[in-house]
């Protein structure tokens, strides 16, 4: 029996497609979990509504300025200001209706609600 030695270049090329699959695999299980985000019928109504500003900002201040201040500053919670910049409107939505985010309570606005909250959210 001969043992057959595995040379560096292989070696590197089987690092390199372990690490192209891994990547593919991440990328697979991101748009499926999007793809089922964005299928879920609130969500679509809520994306479907124009949202009013002025109703977003009184929603707002009826029940989160509690926690994230009037002016969406913060106190308990995190200031609101750009969050837009670093959540899409799909998280945003997940986030207010999930309450996975303790202290956050579990909030289900209807869909014009959650859509003039967003409206609100989109110009702090």
């Amino acid at each position: 029996m001969t043992e057959q030695l595995i040379q560096p270049k292989d070696a590197i090329q089987r690092i390199i497609l372990i690490i192209l699959g891994m990547i593919f695999l991440a990328i697979i299980i991101v748009v499926g979990w999007y793809l089922h985000e964005i299928s879920d019928p609130y969500i679509n109504e809520v994306l479907s509504r124009q949202g009013d500003v002025s109703r977003g900002q009184a929603i707002f201040e009826i029940n989160c300025a509690g926690c994230h201040g009037i002016e969406a500053d913060g106190i308990v919670g995190p200031s609101l200001h750009r969050v837009q910049k670093h959540k899409s409107k799909v998280s945003l939505i997940q986030q207010v209706i999930s309450g996975k985010t303790p202290p956050m309570p579990k909030f289900q606005p209807s869909s014009q609600e959650m859509a003039d909250l967003l409206s609100y959210l989109e110009k702090l």
